[in-house]
């Protein structure tokens, strides 16, 4: 079957959240020892209404270890999404922990976070030999990519049950208020989520998302889940981890009550 003969996926009714605890990782790594715990982070998250956890597990372990993607898989009960980049290292390691989902992403050493969504294209070959074992493993696998026509339909064809569309770019545009950027963004994001759901893809959503642009996102109705971190966990040092979330909770729903 091409993947222009996938059925499209159904619009969620519901939208989900997930939250990523790398920087309470990063504030723990700082000064070194235990603390704060990443794992209780997870589990206050999930009680606080997230819906799964996103651990980023980076070569240089900046920020999560290993023992945290593996006491977050064993004791959180929600579902893990496991960002990694695509090396034989994390392809052994996704494969032993099982999680529910890996988001397959690049990674370069000298950047601070995530820049651009991942060039399926010229790692194609790569892709193609890890995506079927992650998948023969029952572990969904979603590629964090930019909404661009092409792209999208090279993860569909890869096999790829996802897509994280990047909206880093549109999340800048719209801090720095420049609007006709972020107007133009906005457009390609809509854009680029009807097309991947029309390649059969569920798509997500993620990167410098806060209140107010998860609320604005929230409107385009073939999103299933927005993953979240940075803001949430800087937001928390004011008004604490569980109001953080319950607030982009709320302003999830409120958007996805206009969706059209």
């Amino acid at each position: 079957m091409t993947a222009t003969a996938l059925p499209k996926v159904p619009r969620p009714e519901a939208l989900r959240l997930g939250v990523n605890v790398d920087h309470v990782a990063t504030v723990r790594n700082a000064r070194g020892g235990l603390w704060p715990d990443p794992v209780r982070a997870a589990h206050l998250a999930v009680e606080a209404g997230a819906d799964g956890i996103t651990a980023h597990l980076r070569e240089d372990r900046r920020h999560i270890r290993d023992a945290d993607i593996r006491r977050i898989r064993a004791e959180v009960k929600a579902p893990l999404n496991f960002e990694m980049a695509v090396t034989d290292e994390m392809l052994a390691i996704a494969l032993d922990v099982k999680p529910h989902a890996v988001c397959l992403v690049p990674e370069k050493r000298e950047e601070r976070t995530t820049e651009g969504g991942l060039d399926v294209r010229a790692g194609e070959a790569n892709l193609r030999m890890a995506i079927p074992r992650l998948k023969g493993s029952g572990i969904r696998v979603s590629l964090f990519v930019e909404p661009d026509r092409a792209v999208l339909e090279a993860c569909a064809a890869l096999g790829a049950d996802i897509v994280e569309l990047h909206t880093g770019t549109w999340c800048e545009a719209v801090a720095s208020e420049e609007t006709g950027h972020a107007a133009a963004e906005f457009e390609r994001l809509k854009l680029g989520a009807s097309i991947a759901a029309g390649l059969g893809l569920e798509v997500h959503a993620g990167h410098g998302l806060d209140f107010e642009t998860s609320e604005i996102l929230a409107v385009v109705p073939e999103f299933a889940e927005f993953n979240t971190g940075h803001f949430l966990i800087g937001e928390a040092i004011f008004v604490g981890l569980a109001e953080s979330i319950r607030t982009v909770k709320a302003a999830m729903a409120a958007g996805r009550s206009r969706a059209g």
